[in-house]
């Protein structure tokens, strides 16, 4: 290359603005040493930033004399591959957020940073000849010892993050087992996965599981989308497990992918008894070294299998082979702040990128789902039955008008917990809000905790002795007296999980009760012991909120109670009935998932609601197809396209004036079929203390409304007025909240 047309780098930084900057090489470099998709270290305005190398020009807007050198190559062989930047540009244009942030939310923190991108290998330990004839039983007056030896010996080689998931205080029991001469340190080496390493046999399938299995092997060099929805109970982990072991067979990577934090221990271990591969495991509970190793193991070929939550989807994959997402109704999946992509039609685009197959599982599936299943988009597969001899539960309502409550439960609710307890089963109870009561009030004057920054009531928190708002996280002491007239008498309204855990243990000491909810699961390691006290028998009640809904397998629950139905039968978002259909129908699935039966109870003021009549009478299946012709008749989606505009500012009428604007500016441009709701105040006007306005678009056409917002989003950038506020947009938003 001569001096006449130097060659010039085009990169992506993490700044809300839609361009590439153009960089020099660093000085006295060679740039036909590197490739698009690595790393460098930037001069950025006052400071340094790592950007992302995108392609290489001779030609810039800016002088030559203007451009900077880049300080600093971070590595030569790309992190990203051609296939990963074609993905993350095609959501940078469908999300219409800046590529520099999308390339960079891509990444771990430390990558973010700079850091270098070593893989560090793990410790691991195995059995000694002596461990492999040892009786584990024999180790009884040393139960972690006998625990860990169990575990070695039934994995082979255990890693310390292993022994660590399993045991809080696992080292110096494994240093007594190594004294003993039973397990010893193996060499550190890199073993890449070879093939597919059983540890357990897979489980005999039925005919639908037969089926299903067969119709995504028989597609698994392909792309090809396979919705499969099976009842809960029905076997779909294992379907799972064997469509994976045939990915395996060939070499090849999976990534599996979960909503919630709290389905990944029970997953996880239900992989590693199955599969020697090496699995890891990505998600926010997780520090920041183990991401950046789950990251990179699976960008070098290290780990067959990824199990994460929604920024797992970006982990660049060696060899990919199949990408599966369980639950994959879960609006967790949706990615609510900053660069808000939904996992779920991502990954749809990544598979088809990579040529490879989807399977997305749920006992109830989306709406969109189920639409493009009927439209032959995608491949429905289904498992009406429950694996074994597992039976599905008895729906009953609890008609509590007029009706006695203690603490938010029912003495119809009571006498059945009661029954349930000397036969010695497990109970479950569903409450979807946390703390001890949503409402303080003051008997004497009417006066109600608000929290000053949000329109919202104060949480109040009992053991904690504090109020707090749940929109700001805001908090203030439990007053004794009235903020207003200073009387006594204040009240707590409503019932939380932690009020009826408190009601729960008076009417049953002698049973162990276990609430799940955040604030109970905060502590890192808390999650996993409640769910195997659960799952050992050795809580009989257990209460919580959302977290409970999802996938858990508690084969020892026969009663099931949803304590607080109607909360979601009245709403202003037209998305509130399939919610609710589909946290009934999944809550419900907890219930008699083993031999005895279960049944469940859903305690309602209004039994007649047409959405409970067809829940419970004819399934969620029936309900879905009477909402989509709903959807259908008001041209909402599936049946149309949305995009929401949000803006808010401490002075509402600057969040209002700038999408009043907004609406000008897409007045001028050609509507094309596109409709504008708004600008209206958020559900929530006030929260933060900021006030919230937003306007929704909405088009039957996709490529209409998004001409138009490619249109109109660059004249915001000239606008005063959105100097003023905070603004974001949101495609398919799957809240108006």
């Amino acid at each position: 290359m001569s001096n006449a047309n130097p060659i010039i780098f085009r990169v992506a930084v993490a700044v809300p603005v839609h361009k590439l900057f153009d960089y020099l090489p660093p000085v006295d470099f060679d740039s036909q040493d590197i490739l698009p998709g690595v790393r460098l270290l930037l001069p950025f305005a006052s400071g340094t930033k790592v950007g992302v190398l995108i392609e290489f020009t001779t030609t810039s807007e800016r002088k030559h004399a203007q451009l900077k050198h880049v300080t600093r190559v971070l590595e030569l062989l790309p992190l990203l591959s051609q296939a990963d930047l074609q993905l993350l540009q095609w959501a940078s244009r469908y999300y219409h957020y800046p590529l520099g942030e999308v390339l960079l939310a891509a990444f771990p923190v430390l990558l973010r940073q700079g850091k270098p991108a070593l893989f560090q290998m793990q410790k691991s330990y195995g059995l000694t000849s002596a461990g492999r004839l040892f009786n584990a039983n024999d180790l009884h007056r040393a139960k972690t010892q006998q625990y860990l030896l169990q575990k070695v010996q039934q994995f082979g080689s255990v890693s310390a993050r292993q022994f660590a998931d399993w045991s809080k205080n696992w080292r110096q029991p494994l240093k007594g087992l190594m004294e003993k001469g039973l397990i010893q340190q193996e060499t550190e080496k890199q073993v890449l996965p070879s093939g597919c390493q059983m540890l357990e046999a897979a489980l005999p399938a039925n005919e639908q599981q037969q089926f299903a299995i067969a119709q995504v092997c028989n597609k698994l060099k392909q792309f090809a989308v396979f919705l499969l929805q099976g009842v809960t109970g029905s076997g779909k982990t294992e379907v799972y497990l064997q469509i994976i072991q045939s990915v395996l067979e060939q070499q090849r990577q999976v990534l599996v992918l979960l909503p919630e934090i709290s389905l990944t221990p029970q997953l996880e271990e239900r992989f590693r008894k199955r599969f020697a591969n090496p699995i890891a495991v990505s998600h926010s509970g997780l520090n920041s070294t183990q991401r950046l190793q789950a990251w990179l193991g699976m960008q070098q070929d290290r780990y067959s299998i990824l199990l994460g939550t929604r920024s797992a989807l970006f982990v660049p994959l060696k060899r990919p082979g199949l990408i599966i997402l369980d639950e994959e109704h879960d609006t967790s999946f949706k990615q609510q702040e900053g660069f808000r992509y939904s996992t779920r039609d991502v990954a749809l685009v990544r598979a088809k990128m990579l040529n490879i197959p989807v399977i997305m599982g749920s006992a109830t599936p989306s709406l969109e789902s189920l639409h493009n299943a009927a439209k032959k988009r995608y491949h429905l597969l289904h498992l009406p039955q429950r694996a074994g001899r597992a039976v599905a539960p008895e729906l009953c309502l609890i008609d509590i008008r007029n009706k006695k409550m203690h603490e938010g439960l029912s003495e119809a609710l009571l006498r059945e917990i009661g029954k349930t307890l000397v036969r010695k089963e497990q109970v479950l109870l569903f409450l979807n809000r946390r703390g001890f009561a949503p409402v303080l009030t003051c008997h004497r004057c009417g006066w109600v905790a608000r929290c000053q920054r949000c329109d919202a009531n104060l949480v109040i928190h009992h053991q904690a002795g504090i109020l707090r708002c749940h929109h700001c996280a805001s908090e203030q002491k439990l007053p004794a007296h009235c903020q207003s007239c200073q009387a006594t008498e204040i009240l707590p309204l409503g019932a939380g999980t932690e009020r009826v855990e408190m009601a729960l243990q008076q009417y049953y000491p002698q049973q162990e009760v276990v609430r799940l909810d955040r604030d109970t699961t905060q502590r890192k390691g808390a999650l996993e012991n409640y769910l195997k006290k659960i799952s050992h028998r050795q809580a009989e009640i257990i209460i919580g909120t959302q977290m409970l809904a999802k996938g858990h397998h508690f084969p020892g629950v026969t009663l099931v109670a949803i304590l607080d139905v109607d909360s979601g039968l009245f709403s202003i978002d037209y998305r509130a009935g399939e919610r609710l259909a589909q946290l009934i129908t999944q809550v419900a699935g907890r219930a008699g998932r083993a031999e005895k039966p279960g049944r469940v109870l859903l305690q309602t003021r209004h039994p007649d609601h047409p959405l409970l009549t067809v829940l419970l009478q004819r399934g969620y299946r029936e309900f879905a197809e009477t909402a989509l012709v709903e959807r259908a008749q008001a041209q909402l989606p599936p049946y149309s396209y949305q995009a929401l505009f949000r803006a808010a500012a401490a002075d509402a009428a600057r969040s209002q004036v700038f999408l009043e604007t907004l609406v000008k500016l897409t007045q001028q441009a050609a509507l094309e079929n596109v409709q504008l709701f708004g600008p209206v105040p958020a559900p929530m006007a006030k929260r933060a203390g900021r006030f919230r306005y937003q306007l929704l678009l909405n088009s039957g056409n996709r490529q209409a409304l998004h001409r138009l917002l490619d249109r109109v989003l660059p004249a915001i950038a000239t606008l005063p007025e959105a100097r003023k506020v905070r603004w974001s947009l949101d495609i398919d938003p799957v809240d108006l909240y």
